[in-house]
């Protein structure tokens, strides 16, 4: 009865500590959800103003830009005032937007066709951009694979490596050698790299796909690190899926938007966010797949999801 009565005592001698600090933990926890509601309201309702505006330099330069995502970027950067450099494959399709932009926003256009698979373009694109003030830069040009695939299974897999490293990552930091010296002199500029949220955890059977997504972002939040005090923006932008040609998706949904709604939400996060999902429903499901569920979780989905979409496009093509 004595031992009962000594902790008793205890238990009593600390009941003002414990409520102190069962205090500070739940105003902890309130001032925490109000920075992040208002932070969530800063990006996704405010957003960042007129930041993105000639005032950067008067050259907006987008890779990839004939078809998607990267079209879309072109066309919102014109229609801000953007003179436009559009770097792609097909000269065609690069005329063809080239025409489309000068016609409906009025603005300046140049284009150069050249194949991001390969290693030998650079010095026929740094003439390209010689003497140009540019004040955006959007590193878009990607490619996935075909279909979900074991990596020992990929066709032409040596190729398929050279190939997706040059046109993933080496593109990225190719151009961002060109562009960002002339950034960094003027003290402004913002680089936009668009990774995937593949690149936020391994994707089963678009591993090499998911690790060169996740050099991008790595590349892009520690270049800003290195050039945020010279006055330049390097953001790593992460999509879920989107309604384009290379996701096969058709339909535009909530969580599958548009190109254009997908950037159009995207550039308003440029200066707020280092690392942007873009788009407030890919937000809360980047929130959702790192933070609330368990990363051996998320692998074991992902492997499941893809491993579904790679019988369903082996049977069909057996069947033609």
């Amino acid at each position: 009865m004595e031992m009962f009565s000594e902790m008793e005592e205890m238990l009593h001698g600390a009941k003002p500590v414990l409520l102190c600090v069962g205090a500070l933990t739940t105003a902890s926890l309130a001032l925490w959800i109000l920075y992040r509601l208002l932070s969530g309201f800063r990006i996704w309702v405010m957003g960042n103003g007129d930041l993105l505006s000639p005032k950067l330099g008067k050259w907006a330069v987008v890779t990839g830009a004939t078809d998607g995502i990267g079209k879309s970027y072109a066309e919102e950067l014109a229609r801000r005032g953007f003179s436009m450099m559009l770097i792609s494959r097909s000269q065609e399709k690069l005329d063809d937007v080239a025409q489309s932009l000068e016609s409906r926003f009025k603005v300046e256009t140049k284009t150069v066709a050249v194949d991001f698979g390969q290693v030998d373009i650079y010095p026929k694109i740094e003439a390209a951009l010689s003497g140009l003030e540019i004040g955006v830069l959007v590193n878009n040009v990607g490619i996935s694979y075909p279909y979900p695939e074991f990596f020992l299974h990929i066709p032409d897999l040596d190729n398929f490596i050279n190939t997706m490293i040059n046109v993933n990552i080496t593109s990225v930091c190719q151009m961002t050698r060109l562009v960002l010296p002339r950034m960094e002199a003027r003290a402004k500029g913002v680089v936009l790299n668009i990774s995937s949220a593949s690149g936020m955890y391994p994707v089963p059977l678009l591993t090499v796909y998911s690790a060169t997504k996740a050099f991008v972002d790595f590349f892009s939040r520690g270049l800003q690190a290195e050039y945020k005090s010279k006055g330049l923006i390097i953001q790593s932008v992460l999509p879920f899926f989107v309604a384009t040609k290379m996701t096969k998706i058709r339909k535009p949904t909530l969580d599958k938007p548009t190109p254009d709604r997908y950037v159009a939400a995207e550039l308003t996060t440029v200066g707020l966010q280092d690392q942007t999902n873009g788009y407030f429903p890919h937000a809360v499901m980047g929130w959702l797949t790192t933070v609330l569920v368990p990363i051996n979780l998320v692998i074991y989905f992902g492997m499941r999801m893809n491993k579904a979409q790679r019988g369903g496009y082996l049977r069909r093509r057996k069947l033609r």
